[in-house]
């Protein structure tokens, strides 16, 4: 069993549709973040970082805190879509890390600037919109190539990217513009188990149809 402690942010549905597509039985703890519950001595004993997701694996007594370092262990420890090529599983690493490392954070800044203080920052607007167009210009060239970011199977690069995509609204994003990516996204909301996991912790949150 695994104890989920999450919201309804990107970062927590990269963890809960991984648990759903995996079956993996999971119960949800929600932290609401808008009441800073993240900050409680309890929580920030397993997630220092006070961030969601962070979760624990009560048959291994594991905790742990950072959703892609979650995925990782969740890939391992279950063996769902964690390539047995050598050569796929090097090109899931790299895209995994590059949403780690530029989807999320730059797509975030683009929320805090674009959705929720437009007007404060031009100069950040103008900053975080290019960079956000530029990532998704990587990712439309890529999915224009292949079916999914490692290749031509679904895994975790796509379950932590998708998240992220799923606000295209909130980015100032027309995804007609990225015939890849639209094409790419639509076919992973399709999947039952990734409507199910965006609506974790349940708020009624339905999957924002492009």
């Amino acid at each position: 069993m695994i104890d989920l402690y999450t919201w309804s942010t990107p970062n927590g549905r990269k963890v809960s549709i991984y648990l759903e597509e995996a079956g993996l039985d999971y119960e949800v703890h929600p932290i609401n973040i808008t009441k800073d519950e993240q900050f409680a001595p309890a929580f920030l004993e397993f997630s220092p970082n006070n961030k969601i997701p962070a979760i624990i694996d009560r048959d291994a007594g594991v905790r742990m805190m950072e959703a892609g370092a979650i995925l990782l262990y969740l890939a391992e420890k279950t063996g769902v879509f964690q390539p047995s090529d050598a050569e796929e599983h090097w090109h899931t690493m790299q895209w995994l890390m590059m949403q780690t490392g530029s989807v999320g954070p730059m797509l975030g800044q683009a929320h805090h600037f674009l959705k929720f203080n437009r007007g404060v920052s031009t100069y950040a607007e103008q900053r975080y919109g290019k960079e956000t167009r530029r990532i998704y210009g990587v990712l439309d060239r890529r999915l224009r190539a292949m079916a999914f970011l490692a290749g031509e199977n679904y895994g975790i690069a796509d379950i932590a990217t998708w998240p992220w995509i799923a606000r295209f609204e909130w980015q100032d994003i027309d995804l007609n513009e990225f015939p890849g990516v639209l094409r790419w996204y639509r076919e992973i909301a399709s999947r039952e188990a990734v409507q199910r996991g965006y609506d974790v912790p349940t708020t009624n949150a339905t999957v924002p149809v492009p």
